[in-house]
């Protein structure tokens, strides 16, 4: 089975070419372009391999107006995870339509890798905590992305540059310009908010009796994880696209 699992993010969309739960192939596509695209993106990604079914998560509703229907033209099975369509995951959540469909495939992907408990970061333009426990989805937390933290210092003030997250590895702890003051302060900030929300999860799943829960990275943050935890996590660069492909089987069965 051969699948195209497609992510749409607010600013990214990521793509990738999933056999036996592994990424063959996989691209980065500007979710703004989608709009204007009517399908072509994807028509041509289609012709490169021969698919035998798609799944779709999407966090920006406009691009998914525009895009499911040209999918499903496609006559292959067409899966879109949604609270209500995902099978095998419970929603332990007042109001699970409010969970991003990122997230829930990402549950999924932990539970195929790594079971429960869990806990898995995604480190996008938002940095998300979504908990995996073992009645299911049991809630999250949503933080400031690291470029979230860079842009809003630049268009916020007058004087301060736009760095780009590549631009915040490494440097002195205590700037002597201000784009090294900038870096120790968005690199270092966003590795101490991570470690202190990730301590804090996991001294409230201990006090529920939930046992140790494994860690998961995903998203192009992941070099600024913090280094006291390096060896507690496990980086899983796609992971949202293996839990697309393993709702999609679920929904086959």
């Amino acid at each position: 089975m051969s699948l195209l699992c497609i992510d749409v993010g607010n600013t990214s969309t990521h793509w990738g070419e999933v056999k036996n739960h592994t990424v063959i192939t996989s691209g980065d596509i500007p979710t703004a372009s989608l709009m204007d695209d009517n399908g072509g993106l994807f028509q041509k990604i289609l012709g490169r391999s021969k698919f035998t079914g798609i799944a779709l998560a999407s966090v920006v509703p406009s691009v998914t107006e525009k895009l499911a229907p040209l999918l499903t033209a496609t006559g292959l099975p067409f899966h879109h995870l949604r609270h209500d369509t995902i099978k095998g995951l419970n929603i332990d959540y007042p109001k699970p339509s409010e969970v991003g469909q990122d997230r829930l495939a990402n549950c999924i992907g932990a539970q195929h890798l790594v079971g429960a408990p869990a806990v898995i970061i995604d480190m996008g333009t938002a940095t998300t905590f979504d908990i995996l426990s073992a009645r299911g989805y049991a809630g999250g937390i949503i933080a400031p992305g690291l470029s979230v933290m860079t842009h809003y210092l630049h268009t916020q003030t007058a004087l301060l540059p736009q760095l780009d997250s590549k631009d915040l590895l490494g440097g002195p702890v205590i700037g002597k310009s201000t784009v090294d003051a900038m870096r120790a302060g968005c690199a270092i900030g966003f590795s101490g908010m991570v470690a202190a929300l990730l301590e804090a999860v996991t001294t409230e799943l201990k006090n529920q009796n939930s046992g140790e829960p494994a860690v998961l990275a995903t998203g192009g943050a992941a070099p600024f994880l913090p280094a006291t935890w390096a060896g507690k996590i496990r980086h899983e660069p796609n992971l949202t696209l293996i839990g697309l492909a393993v709702s999609f089987e679920r929904t086959q069965r």
